[in-house]
């Protein structure tokens, strides 16, 4: 049986968030750098762990010649747009041929209001940012006032932070549902996302509570099919909420990249059925995004 005609019982489908190897063509769109290349910056050392270099992501970066068993291949993606919701939806077949809303100069006041006015009380920031950086700036802020932190990126994104001790989880997850709930029409951002952190000022970290609430899929999706003729779906990390559920037979939680690699670990020792296991790594966002 050739490659073409093997069928696969099992397919574990890995994908390593925000590690990208190099800049898509449109780079200049989303205002990046031609010179991007996480994957490249991170393992030109050859720190890499020897099982990316004998599976070909040397070859990727470089152009090393193949002396490898796999198949390498770097994609262009389709869709308009960069954020996770885009790229995992077009990863389960679903192009998105019109962006997400995105907001670079902060979001309009007839949305903050709104936002303000349903969660009682006042917030701070909106403005693009990174998150590691955001805490830094309005941290302190925060932590005296009790506002939280509602943010944005070169993403369509929604982004609230607030210390672990100032809003508890719960009550930042409450806040996301409501800022979901909030957030249709014109202002259908694919994502909010909640990013929680502590610590105490000069050392405040995000911590790995972190939650998204997606749109669900505006189309039909492989997970769908899947599911659907009674293939067996299971999300690991934050696959499920970037599908808001849908085509997902069982969902692994997880909080951190190590996690994520233990719930592969069992998977493929307990999932010996036909079907798809589709799974996020947070950490390189999450941590450093």
């Amino acid at each position: 049986m050739t490659m073409k005609e093997k069928v696969f019982k099992r397919v574990f489908l890995v994908v390593i968030d925000s590690f990208g190897v190099g800049a898509e063509p449109d780079w200049a769109e989303y205002g990046d750098d031609p010179s991007l290349n996480t994957a490249l910056h991170v393992i030109d050392d050859r720190s890499v762990p020897s099982f990316l270099w004998s599976r070909g992501i040397g070859y990727l970066l470089k152009e090393e010649p193949i002396k490898h068993p796999s198949v390498v291949a770097k994609l262009q993606e389709l869709s308009k747009g960069k954020d996770s919701t885009t790229g995992h939806w077009e990863i389960a077949g679903l192009v998105m041929t019109t962006p997400f809303p995105t907001y670079p100069h902060g979001f309009p006041p007839e949305v903050m209001e709104e936002f303000e006015r349903r969660i009682g009380r006042k917030t701070l920031g909106n403005f693009p940012a990174s998150g590691t950086e955001i805490i830094k700036q309005l941290g302190e802020e925060h932590v005296r006032t009790g506002y939280p932190i509602v943010y944005t990126s070169a993403d369509s994104v929604f982004q609230i932070a607030a210390h672990e001790d100032v809003i508890p989880v719960e009550d930042l997850y409450r806040m996301c549902e409501i800022a979901r709930e909030l957030l249709t029409g014109d202002h259908a951002v694919a994502r909010v996302i909640a990013r929680p952190f502590a610590g105490k000022p000069g050392e405040f970290y995000r911590t790995p509570r972190r939650r998204d609430f997606s749109l669900p899929p505006l189309g039909h999706t492989v997970l769908d099919e899947l599911v659907e003729k009674g293939i067996p779906v299971v999300a690991v990390g934050k696959i499920h909420d970037l599908f808001a559920g849908r085509g997902i037979s069982q969902s692994v939680h997880t909080e951190n990249d190590a996690e994520g690699i233990k719930g592969l670990q069992e998977l493929s020792k307990t999932f010996q059925q036909r079907g798809l296991v589709f799974a996020n790594l947070v950490d390189s966002d999450m941590i450093y995004g």
